[in-house]
């Protein structure tokens, strides 16, 4: 689609309805968006490119946005392919544009495209480097890990739009989702998904892009996933300031229960039952095994407190459990505390394996006692029940 954003300005991205999985494994019913930019000013510059999966329909919109012009530039944020897949065919087409980003990008361009010739044909620019196009200057900002190492973001400091990469992004197309942030009825909700899975490691990362974007007077913030943002901003920084600090966002309790033939999640949802009996305000439960595992990930990070409940298995810990225990693990899941629930017919291990898996990671509380049932729970289970859900409440 095109739309022109101002005089010299047009968003020229894709929305994405067919695929199934993004980055081959998360679920997106609402699809994906490409975004993608053009500043058709004294000097024009392309922002980005599209995924190749889109690739024809994106350079139709490039085209009709240029009409008979020529572009100088084409600007990299991001080398991650969903973005820069059209830059060899983007360069092939122009012979006199020039291709500008970080030096890191450009060394990776070998890398995705065979044979590319690209000397003489790139400008690597840094942190507080501009690239002038007459009425717009883009000053270039460093955002090294948010989420790759290349990543450059850039501010328009004509009309104080933060052009922000991955940063501020969310899944859904934007025919789908509303092409501004305003038109969103739950932009939080995707955008959560969105950070926790891919880009919420590298909170501190996020941070130190956060304390730069704060002494910029930003107007409005174009992600390359998800609507344009312009009214509100403060409400998305304050979020996306919440995230990268690994402060619980919301009060609740998230139940994470991963059971084989039902004796664990019943007594996980008995669990749940008692904590809203005693007080306890929103209580979630979630079955692994039928769930999306990203959106299981998104709700750990959401809430101070998650309880563990597990079947044991082949002497360790049920798979869904483990891959949902790891995928925190390697997300940086922390300053949270956690309790425990294990469930074994002959011989418990749950319990074991989830406190080593806990023990990785940091400033992690268990909350004791552990409660262990054996196949299904018993009336003398409940008084260890009933423990557990006064240590969480206290």
């Amino acid at each position: 689609m095109i739309r022109q954003l101002s005089d010299k300005v047009f968003y020229i991205g894709t929305d994405d309805l067919t695929i199934d999985l993004f980055e081959s494994q998360y679920v997106v019913p609402d699809g994906v968006s490409y975004n993608s930019y053009l500043i058709n000013d004294s000097k024009i510059a392309i922002l980005d490119t599209s995924d190749a999966r889109k690739g024809e329909e994106w350079l139709g919109n490039l085209q009709e946005a240029l009409g008979d012009r020529t572009p100088d530039y084409l600007v990299v944020h991001h080398m991650e392919p969903d973005h820069s897949a059209l830059i060899a065919k983007v360069l092939g087409i122009y012979p006199g544009l020039t291709l500008v980003a970080s030096a890191q990008a450009i060394r990776m361009l070998p890398q995705f495209f065979q044979d590319i010739k690209i000397e003489g044909r790139c400008r690597a620019v840094k942190e507080g480097d501009t690239l002038e196009l007459g009425g717009h200057s883009l000053r270039f900002i460093a955002a090294p890990m948010v989420h790759w190492p290349e990543v450059m973001v850039s501010f328009d400091e004509s009309d104080g739009t933060l052009y922000s990469a991955d940063g501020f992004g969310k899944f859904g197309a934007l025919g789908k989702c509303g092409f501004y942030g305003r038109d969103d009825d739950d932009w939080a909700c995707e955008a959560r998904r969105y950070y926790f899975n891919i880009v919420g490691k590298y909170g501190a990362q996020v941070q130190q892009l956060l304390k730069k974007a704060a002494g910029l007077p930003i107007k409005a913030i174009r992600p390359l996933h998800g609507p344009l943002l312009e009214d509100n901003l403060q409400e998305y920084i304050s979020l996306y300031d919440t995230w990268s600090r690994y402060e619980p966002e919301s009060e609740g309790i998230f139940i994470a229960c991963a059971s084989i033939h039902g004796g664990t999640l019943e007594a996980a949802e008995m669990l749940a039952q008692i904590l809203r009996t005693k007080g306890a305000g929103k209580v979630v439960v979630s079955d692994l095994s039928r769930t999306d595992i990203a959106e299981n990930v998104e709700d750990a990070f959401r809430y101070p407190t998650t309880i563990f409940a597990a079947a044991s298995y082949d002497a360790g810990l049920f798979t869904p459990m483990y891959e949902f225990m790891h995928r925190l693990q390697i997300k940086g899941w922390c300053k949270r505390r956690a309790g425990l629930l294990e469930n074994g017919s002959w011989a418990p291990s749950a319990g074991r394996v989830m406190k080593e898996m806990l023990g990785t990671m940091k400033d992690i509380e268990l909350v004791e006692p552990v409660v262990t049932i054996r196949s299904r729970m018993h009336r003398e289970d409940f008084p260890a029940m009933d423990a557990l859900a006064d240590a969480i409440l206290k």
